[in-house]
């Protein structure tokens, strides 16, 4: 079902009902599609399997010995300095 923004604003509750009841519901502003209202099961279910962000980084590419040792190589005093 599709909801004005003003209307979704005055009958949230039942947006919400809805959205648990009947499946999403769209939020439109001048007509425009701008918001969907999911119930949190529908949200569960499309978020599920996908990575986090933690995952993307921690799931990057392997650091080969040579990047490795430059890493480690480089100076440890900061770059720029430091006006007190």
């Amino acid at each position: 079902m599709e909801w004005q923004l003003q209307d979704a604003k005055n009958q949230f509750s039942k947006v919400v009902q809805k959205a648990r009841h009947e499946g999403p519901q769209v939020v439109t502003v001048r007509g425009e599609r701008t918001a969907i209202v999911l119930s949190a099961h529908d949200y569960d279910t499309l978020r599920a399997g996908r990575p986090t962000l933690v995952d993307d980084l921690l799931g990057g590419p392997a650091w080969d010995d040579e990047l490795a040792d430059a890493v480690d190589a480089r100076s440890k005093t900061p770059s720029r300095g430091v006006a007190f």
